[in-house]
Order: C-alpha cells, then sequence, then structure tokens
C-alpha cells in the first residue's frame, strides 16, 4: 500500500506542476500579446502567486516521491530511463528558475506601469521574449519525463 500512496502522490504532484505551468504559461503568454498593461498586471501577479502555492510544491515533490518510487519498487538507479528522467529534470529546473525571477521582475514591471498608467518599459519585453523561449526546452523536457516514467523503455 506505501508504493499505491506514493505513486498516487506522485501522480498527483506531476499533473500539477505540468498542468499549472501549461496553464499559467498560456494566460502570461497571450496576455502579453494583448498589449493590455491593466490585464497585464493581474495575470503576472497570479502567474507568480501559482508557481509559489502550486508549482513550487510540486517541483519538490516530485523527486522526492520519485526516488522514494524507485527505492521501494527495487529500479536500479543507473537504469537509463531513470537517468534520463533525472537530466531532464534537471533541464526543466534550470529554465524554470530563471523564468520564475523573469515572471517576478515582469509582474513588478506590469503593476507599475498600470498603477501610474505608463507604458511597460522595454525590459519588460527583452524578459518576456527570454521568458518564452525557456518554456519550450522545459516543457519539452518534461513531456519526455512523463513519456519516460508510463513507459520505463530503457
Amino acid at each position: 500500500m506505501e508504493y499505491f500512496a506514493v505513486k498516487v502522490l506522485h501522480i498527483l504532484s506531476a499533473t500539477l506542476m505540468v498542468g499549472t505551468g501549461f496553464g499559467t504559461a498560456f494566460y502570461m503568454f497571450f496576455v502579453n500579446r494583448s498589449g493590455n498593461v491593466q490585464a497585464m498586471a493581474v495575470v503576472t501577479r497570479l502567474v507568480a502567486r501559482a508557481d509559489w502555492w502550486f508549482t513550487t510544491p510540486a517541483v519538490i515533490i516530485q523527486p522526492l516521491s520519485g526516488f522514494w518510487m524507485i527505492h521501494l519498487a527495487g529500479y536500479p538507479m543507473h537504469s537509463r530511463w531513470i537517468m534520463w528522467s533525472i537530466a531532464l529534470y534537471v533541464l526543466a529546473g534550470l529554465c524554470w528558475l530563471p523564468v520564475v525571477w523573469l515572471q517576478l521582475r515582469m509582474r513588478d514591471m506590469a503593476e507599475d506601469a498600470a498603477r501610474n498608467l505608463l507604458p511597460l518599459p522595454a525590459r519588460y519585453w527583452r524578459y518576456e521574449k527570454i521568458w518564452t523561449a525557456l518554456g519550450f526546452p522545459a516543457f519539452g523536457a518534461l513531456m519526455v519525463v512523463y513519456w519516460l516514467m508510463v513507459h520505463k523503455p530503457i
């Protein structure tokens, strides 16, 4: 029963991590294209909050529950699917950490612009390009990790 409980926690946190990440990225990506500074201030604030409340705990739970399941199931740590999962998870994390920093800066700039009825600074748009570029390898890596978790092919 212990393995089943850890597996449920692992699946739920994986779903929450990727679902929240994809959902917030969707809204932030499209609100940025709207040009509506007031809407951008609201969405960037909520994206930052969702990352703190939902994504961050899931990011922490994922490796803890994953390693615990590996231990309980007796899989060798040097299995290729495990090594690839770890490497891709680290890649996603290396993309996600600067994304979080960028989101917080973008949130602050959008709130300041909305409050003072000003246009967004050019720096906001530079950050947005980096934010978007980092999202693709992060999500791609996590989709492969999902596949590896389910199929354990190698």
